[in-house]
């Protein structure tokens, strides 16, 4: 009876689930037009907010592994209410506050939200396990919510705009994301019934301390990459961060009960799914601000660019995003027909040749939004079949964990890639009219940047080749439901 009642909640526990990830698109996009009215709320230089940036995207990386195999332990639901609750407690402190380490430490504390979605889409599997083809109803769930997540980006990216002058004040402005999240909270303590399952074990506690140690090591040299790419110190820190990498998988795997078994990680249909993950983070996570500079740059100046205004700009974005959203929709379609492991492979396929294509094709607006189109397209399958993917082939009770890793791999593609393209967009900048280097970056590193998230992409779904046929379709083994 109970798997029955599993089965049948699944659309009503993915509707609860929309809820959650809208709200997750709004902390996404809503902040970013307001930027530089937080600047000088918190008298600070413009340049000053890459610190928020830094300090979220560092903390989310390290707790999101640690939170997903909490959740694996001690209840999804459980973990998710938890990772609501300061969530929210996070957003509405950011309204109150006109400190900038106080703003800077919550911002960083609002990055939990990284977490819900490898929770959600935990959830939705188990609940799907009843249903005649799980791993196909547990992909469109995971979809469903990831095109919510894109339609609330684009709300937020809308809502931010005018919040401020709509409501008077940029401190109530701050409210809103807190409060959507608050509501988030109470939709799913309401309407998700306890009763998810969770595995046995405990927490790694010498593995969680070694893995955040690393990565914090890790995206800390990533980031002074980024700062001072001709330093030594950058590349120090960042070589200490792969060693102690190094250090965590040697020491997991002589652990009984590991945070994260490496172990399972190097099964034929695990480790192509996050090298996927890991390659996928170039484009999506380490492209965009290339793209949006070049789009602003201006052709009569440096011979290259579009020239756009800020206007412009946000309907570049918002073709991207909005295919995002379509190729979110089309995952469960898409794989019933053709299958899972193809259907990522497309996914892949359409984010390479999109931007492949921007090589030759990047002296005009349309032949931007096209390329964008087809990139975005794709990403949105990828997105939203990620995790899906992970899940279906994770182990029993670790569902969480390796949909949590496919999220730390992106992150971290992405921060590599955003040294990567850094480096090469400086190499060759060229010099204004005082002879020195100007603000715009080199067309040899946009070039580079296209080609590289072209060729990682391709790389992807040749990965994805390998993973054994029927693997992603599987039915997951049942796991033990809590009382």
């Amino acid at each position: 009876m109970a798997a029955t009642t599993r089965g049948r909640g699944v659309f009503a526990l993915v509707g609860l689930l929309v809820v959650v990830e809208f709200s997750s698109g709004v902390l996404q996009g809503y902040y970013t037009p307001q930027l530089t009215d937080i600047a000088r709320l918190l008298d600070i230089r413009d340049p000053d907010v890459n610190w928020l940036e830094a300090a979220q995207l560092m903390l989310s990386t390290i707790l999101v592994p640690i939170l997903a195999k909490a959740g694996d332990l001690v209840g999804h639901r459980r973990m998710l209410l938890v990772s609501l609750a300061v969530t929210a407690l996070a957003s509405l402190g950011l309204a109150v506050t006109s400190s900038f380490p106080l703003f800077v430490g919550l911002w960083a504390i609002q990055g939990i939200y990284s977490a819900w979605l490898p929770l959600e889409v935990a959830l939705i599997a188990l609940r799907a396990t009843a249903r005649p083809d799980p791993a196909a109803a547990t992909r469109a769930g995971s979809g469903v919510i990831v095109a919510a997540l894109e339609a609330g980006a684009i709300a937020g990216a809308l809502a931010g705009g005018s919040a401020t002058a709509l409501l008077g004040s940029l401190h109530l402005a701050l409210l809103v994301p807190g409060v959507l999240v608050a509501i988030a909270f109470f939709a799913v303590l309401l309407g998700v019934p306890a009763g998810e399952g969770r595995s046995s074990g405990r927490i790694d506690a010498r593995g969680a301390v070694l893995l955040a140690v690393a990565l914090s090591v890790l995206t800390g040299g990533l980031s002074l990459l980024r700062l001072t790419p001709g330093a030594a110190l950058p590349w120090v820190v960042t070589a200490a961060g792969v060693a102690l990498l190094v250090v965590f998988a040697l020491v997991e795997r002589r652990t009984e009960d590991p945070l994260i078994d490496v172990r399972v990680l190097a099964r034929p249909a695990l480790w192509p799914v996050q090298l996927t993950a890991l390659l996928f983070g170039v484009s999506v996570l380490g492209a965009q601000g290339p793209l949006s500079t070049f789009a602003r740059t201006d052709p009569r100046t440096v011979g290259y660019g579009l020239g756009l205004g800020s206007g412009a700009l946000s309907i570049l974005i918002g073709v991207y995003v909005l295919f995002l959203l379509v190729g979110a929709l089309l995952l469960g379609p898409v794989s019933r027909r053709i299958g899972a492991r193809r259907t990522l492979m497309a996914g892949a396929a359409l984010v390479g040749v999109g931007y492949l294509a921007l090589v030759p094709f990047h002296a005009a607006l349309g032949e931007l939004l096209g390329a964008m189109a087809v990139a975005g397209l794709g990403s949105g399958v990828l997105v939203a079949a990620l995790p899906a993917a992970a899940a279906a082939v994770a182990p029993a009770g670790r569902t969480a964990v390796a949909t949590g890793l496919t999220n730390t791999g992106k992150t971290l593609g992405g921060a590599f890639a955003s040294c990567a393209f850094a480096i090469a967009l400086a190499a060759g900048a060229p010099l204004g009219p005082d002879g020195r280097v100007g603000t715009a970056g080199s067309l040899s590193g946009y070039l580079t940047v296209w080609i590289l998230c072209g060729v990682t992409a391709l790389l992807a779904a040749a990965c994805l080749a390998v993973v054994p046929a029927g693997a992603l379709e599987r039915r997951p083994e049942p796991v033990p439901v809590e009382p």
